[in-house]
């Protein structure tokens, strides 16, 4: 059987949008598949090296991959009210009467150099050139300890940041929406350029099958390969995890979908950080 090496993150919208094709809960034509499960700036950091035949990688750092590897129509995020978030510790000792820190000296953490939150950050803030690159799970703390004055955060993050204190800044996402009329890309995933066009095409039609078995059975509990690698999250959070970042764009991005990643290349292409 052909093997395929596949990488997504472990998070619930991937694992949610990949669970029945590498379980075998669909007809896989014959393909296998050795999984890698990492975080997307590892992903990221892999497609750059050409690591990996299909993988998921942010939609940041697409501009430096595109030569190399096909853009899938399915697997993807991209919506409205979907993008990272810029949250910060209120501090009302601050100068600024809100108790934000100042834009022209603030440290800000971001999840990954190569990824779409920092590509919406550097849109929304040119100006902020002290930026501190965590792991997207260690971003709250750093803000909460004190040691960075704000963060952008992704993933999970955006449902548990108020509990712990931390206050809202901007939605990054409905910042890029607002200035380009368009759904926000976060990540999608990309097939090497090395395979042959008629495999791409049915990997890429099999993760659209992926997706719509995922949204045809309606789980009254998360299948466990949801739920293993997403230990210290409640369903409740996995759920709107998924509830997020999946939808039909998931399935195919269309028209719609691949204007948007032309809005974000342009983006990158007046940055180029």
């Amino acid at each position: 059987m052909p093997l395929i090496e596949l990488g997504f993150s472990p998070c619930p919208n991937d694992t949610f949008i990949f669970d029945a094709l590498v379980n075998h809960k669909i007809d896989t034509k014959g393909y296998e598949f050795k999984l890698y499960l990492e975080d997307v700036q590892t992903l990221n950091e892999w497609a750059l090296q050409g690591k990996l035949p299909i993988s998921k990688i942010s939609y940041g750092v697409w501009p430096n991959v595109k030569n190399n590897y096909h853009l899938l129509n399915a697997g993807g995020a991209l919506g409205k009210g979907v993008g990272p978030l810029l949250i910060y510790k209120e501090d009302l000792s601050r100068d600024l009467a809100d108790g934000k820190p100042n834009v022209e000296t603030m440290s800000v953490a971001i999840p990954g150099v190569n990824t779409t939150a920092h590509l919406l950050f550097s849109l929304a803030f040119p100006e902020v050139k002290n930026k501190k690159f965590l792991l997207f799970n260690e971003i709250e703390e750093a803000v909460l300890s004190g040691k960075i004055d704000a963060g952008v955060i992704i993933h999970e993050n955006r449902f548990t940041y108020q509990e712990k204190g931390l206050s809202k800044w901007i939605d990054l996402g409905t910042y890029f929406e607002e200035t380009f009329n368009a759904p926000i890309p976060l990540g999608g995933i990309i097939a090497r350029n090395d395979m042959p066009l008629e495999k791409v095409n049915i990997l890429d039609g099999l993760i659209k099958e992926s997706v719509q078995y995922a949204f045809n059975n309606s789980y009254d509990t998360l299948p466990e390969f949801i739920k293993s690698h997403s230990q210290e999250m409640s369903e409740q959070v996995m759920r709107q995890h998924i509830d997020l970042y999946v939808n039909d764009f998931s399935i195919d991005m269309g028209e719609t979908g691949k204007n948007a990643i032309t809005q974000l290349e342009k983006v990158w292409s007046s940055l180029r950080f």
